[in-house]
């Protein structure tokens, strides 16, 4: 790869996002070069990444030429506005999920996207989960047969509301962890038929959704995800019947919580399925469970495909029009639920 070929990115905001996820990844991309962070709080920076520059604003960095990607990790309303900049500045970008604070929003920065020069992805890092990688060879391989019922949980056990943004954000936790769930049932089934969802906030004190139940209705498929607080026991992952068997997983991909143990890409367990699922068929009057080889997790996918798209070496991770359909699912959910009935897509 020639330096030409090489790209500049900033990283713009340095939360759990930035520090967690793309900074590791994009150190850890051949062909990309963390170049700059821009924050407003540079000490933080510098204490995990001591030889990245600080740049004070978005247009400092919009004016420097050998930044040619923006990586935009800060909070959802700022998505829309960010995005769009930089993409009127020539840059590529790549934005957290959720795409924008609105459907409105993200199909304002798909629009400006279709006209710019530069390529734009969305952060749907979980489409490289080590357990949805093995899930999904296991439908293509045809293990579950004709799959009947899809169940996704991310759970959690918070019961005290915070003053964090995230506690706070329009939409809650159907905005925050809806987009993971959305996208993978999305990517194995396509678009639903419609949306019916139960939103409600339910922990003492919260103002924003801290619960999330929603049925996507397919033909004969049913699609069931769920995301809550209020889960001491918040193990199980994934509950999938077909017509040739059954796929259970608890535990969630190890790749965020290796890296805030400070493991990076590279290492010989990052990636490693610490719990895998059980494969269960029934063979006459015999049930045989099995525990399937597991995928390896694999994070560093997304940069690499975003890294040929600038390049013109193929399409980005996740193309705008896979973002807004989740986006379009997302805003159904919350008027299915302020209706209290389905809404067709």
């Amino acid at each position: 790869m020639t330096s030409h070929d090489r790209i500049g990115v900033a990283v713009v905001g340095y939360g759990l996002a930035g520090q967690t996820f793309h900074a590791p990844l994009i150190a850890a991309t051949p062909g990309l070069t963390l170049t700059a962070v821009v924050s407003s709080r540079p000490e933080a920076v510098h204490a995990d990444l001591s030889d990245v520059e600080i740049l004070p604003d978005l247009d400092t960095a919009f004016a420097r030429e050998d930044i040619r990607l923006m990586v935009v990790a800060t909070p959802d309303a700022l998505h829309a506005e960010q995005s769009i900049a930089a993409l009127k500045a020539g840059k590529s970008v790549v934005v957290d999920k959720p795409f924008a604070a609105t459907l409105t929003d993200a199909e304002a920065v798909a629009a400006v996207a279709a006209q710019a020069p530069g390529v734009l992805s969305v952060f749907q890092n979980r489409r490289w989960d080590a357990d949805f990688l093995t899930l999904r060879r296991l439908i293509d391989q045809g293990e579950l047969g004709e799959i009947a019922v899809f169940e996704s949980h991310y759970d959690r056990f918070r019961p005290t509301v915070t003053d964090r943004w995230k506690d706070q954000r329009d939409g809650g936790v159907w905005a925050d962890l809806g987009p993971h769930l959305i996208d993978q049932a999305v990517q194995l089934f396509g678009t639903p038929i419609g949306v019916y969802a139960d939103l409600q906030a339910q922990r003492q004190g919260a103002t924003a959704i801290d619960y999330a139940h929603v049925l996507l209705r397919y033909d004969r498929l049913r699609v069931i995800l769920n995301a809550g607080h209020l889960a001491a026991e918040s193990s199980l992952r994934y509950v999938v019947h077909g017509t040739g068997g059954s796929f259970v997983k608890h535990g969630l991909d190890a790749q965020e919580g290796q890296s805030k143990a400070g493991l990076r890409p590279g290492d010989a367990k990052w990636g490693i399925d610490p719990s895998p699922g059980v494969l269960t068929k029934q063979v006459g009057d015999e049930t045989i469970r099995t525990t399937p080889t597991p995928e390896r997790g694999d994070y560093p996918a997304f940069y690499a495909a975003m890294r040929d798209a600038i390049l013109g070496k193929g399409p980005p991770p996740v193309t705008a029009d896979q973002a807004l359909t989740v986006m379009r699912i997302i805003d159904a959910g919350r008027r299915s639920a302020a209706e209290r009935r389905e809404i067709a897509l």
